[in-house]
């Protein structure tokens, strides 16, 4: 069972792999330092986006030993955006976290979110000191600086894989293909409040990056055109008086 809905007092965090095998252990021994120290009721979902490697065997040995551990397995590789649906469609918990497998941020640093809710509605990360290759920094601040001139969302590092959000918030905001690059901006949409916090930032524990230059770039700047898109027509009312 994934923990109950209250106000602030359970967290389910998302864990998207796609071919994370080499990462998945270490992974474990990090996120069981946060579990031990978490304040609130705390169980963790990996969703496998169709993996081809080892990655499904070793989470099946993660959940079986430890009943704090969940999973789902799509049947295809769907991409990030889906993966994170997946995960917040079968999630029952008051808050929802969301963390990259590869060891790039560590779930320590939700600790530091956690403190900001109920007051913020989303607590977005900001790997202040990158340790990326020079092609990947320079092209997720070409990213980043597109996409705050073009939507005005004053977000600092929308994709920093360090995130943590009211799941009422996260049934509310639209999916698309792309969606996870506008988590902050979405939540903005829904009139929500957005707190960003400094985290720290490592190189890649093993394996290999999933993204490169082209789709670090040409696909933000199409995402970002879906985006406006749907902001100019999205669909936001108060009412104001009511006899039901």
């Amino acid at each position: 069972m994934m923990a109950n809905n209250s106000t602030t007092d359970s967290l389910t965090i998302i864990v998207p792999v796609f071919n994370e095998a080499p990462c998945l252990k270490h992974f474990q021994d990090e996120m069981d330092q946060f579990l031990s120290k978490s304040p609130v009721e705390t169980v963790v979902l990996f969703v496998n986006d169709g993996s081809t490697d080892s990655s499904q065997e070793i989470i099946d040995r993660i959940c079986a030993s430890d009943s704090r551990y969940h999973f789902i397995t799509l049947d295809s590789n769907s991409g990030l955006s889906t993966a994170l649906k997946a995960g917040i469609d079968v999630s029952n918990s008051s808050l929802i976290g969301y963390i990259d497998a590869d060891m790039q941020t560590v779930p320590l640093d939700f600790l530091g979110f956690i403190e900001f809710f109920p007051q913020y509605d989303l607590v977005n990360g900001i790997r202040t000191h990158r340790n990326d290759s020079i092609v990947k920094k320079l092209s997720s601040r070409i990213a980043n600086t597109i996409r705050r001139m073009m939507i005005h969302d004053d977000i600092k590092d929308t994709c920093c894989p360090l995130k943590m959000i009211k799941t009422q918030y996260a049934r509310k905001i639209p999916f698309f293909t792309g969606m996870h690059r506008f988590i902050p901006a979405l939540v903005q949409l829904e009139g929500g409040r957005v707190k960003e916090i400094s985290v720290q930032h490592f190189p890649r524990y093993a394996g290999t990056a999933k993204y490169n230059l082209r789709n670090r770039l040409i696909g933000p700047f199409v995402d970002t055109l879906a985006f406006l898109w749907i902001k100019r027509r999205y669909i936001r009312y108060r009412i104001s008086k009511k006899r039901i």
